[in-house]
Formats: structure tokens, C-alpha cells, sequence
């Protein structure tokens, strides 16, 4: 029987840049951005409410505005998106900060299955942006400000590609 160790996160560097995209993701992303999103059902008409901060909800609208008409029309499609973000993505950013920072191989599947669904999301979202009912007018941009959630679930599979990612042989 081999015995594994984790391996020490100074000596896995690459794994400091998806902490960092874990970290905006938890921190940024779900809990300000995409809440935004259930909290505001009417980006025409609404009162701002406790969290998120208006300045975040100023900052999602004028975005909306000027890049992506898809985000302010918040189809079903694109709720269920955002509820899938913040009941299973975020808790998964924070268990996945924990087990990427001390090197824990259980996050593998876990990481597997976020990093389809992830794609999976924002393939059909980027296919509405560019051919459906609110297309934009703006698509490079809209790929652009969504390039690292393509991106990063690429690399989050090549980086979990072995059974124990975080460890070496004892």
C-alpha cells in the first residue's frame, strides 16, 4: 500500500492562481455580482436593497446597459444559472480555498463536476449572448469579460487530471 503526503502549497505555485480565482469567485463574484441578480428580479424598477451594496448593483446595471442586454433581461435560463452559482459554486469556492490551501486530494470530483457545469453554463449563455433573443451588439467584449470562466474550469480539469492532485508519495 502506497502512502501519500500532501504536497506543500510553496511548492505547488501554479495552484496560487487558482486561490486567487477562488477567492474573487467566493468573495466577489457570487455573494456580490450574481446575488445582485435574485435580489434585483426588475433592473427597471427597484428599491436597492440591504446587500448587495448599491455601488455593486450600480456597477451590474451600467454593465447590463452598455454591454449585455442578456443579464438585464434575466430570462429563466439565466436565474437558474445564477441560483446554481450561489447554492452550489459558492459553497464549493470556499471548500475548494480550503483543500487547494492545504493541499487536500478530496476536492478532485468535486472540482470536476463544477469545472463541466461551469462550462456547460457559460457555453450556453455566451451562444445566447451571440444568436438569442438579447443578443448583444458587444459579443467580443461580453466573451472577453467572460473568458476566465472558460478558461479557468480548462484548467481546473488539467490540473485534477491525476487521482491524487495535492500529493506525492510518502
Amino acid at each position: 500500500m502506497t502512502t501519500t503526503e500532501p504536497v506543500p502549497l510553496r511548492e505547488r505555485r501554479v495552484d496560487l492562481l487558482f486561490l486567487a480565482f477562488l477567492v474573487v469567485n467566493a468573495v466577489l463574484i457570487t455573494y456580490l455580482i450574481d446575488l445582485e441578480q435574485l435580489v434585483v428580479a426588475d433592473p427597471a424598477h427597484f428599491d436597492y436593497p440591504l446587500w448587495p451594496p448599491g455601488p455593486v448593483i450600480d456597477l451590474v446595471h451600467w454593465y447590463g446597459n452598455h454591454y449585455d442586454p442578456l443579464l438585464l433581461a434575466r430570462p429563466p435560463f439565466w436565474r437558474m444559472t445564477i441560483w446554481i452559482d450561489v447554492l452550489f459554486f459558492g459553497p464549493f469556492y470556499f471548500f475548494a480555498i480550503y483543500a487547494f490551501s492545504r493541499g487536500r486530494d478530496w476536492i478532485r470530483v468535486p472540482a470536476l463536476v463544477w469545472s463541466g457545469t461551469m462550462l456547460a453554463n457559460v457555453l450556453i449563455i455566451l451562444m445566447e449572448e451571440r444568436y438569442g433573443v438579447h443578443a448583444t451588439e458587444h459579443f467580443g467584449a461580453v466573451v472577453a469579460a467572460n473568458a476566465t470562466w472558460l478558461l479557468m474550469p480548462l484548467a481546473m480539469i488539467w490540473r485534477m487530471r491525476r487521482d491524487h492532485p495535492f500529493s506525492r508519495p510518502a
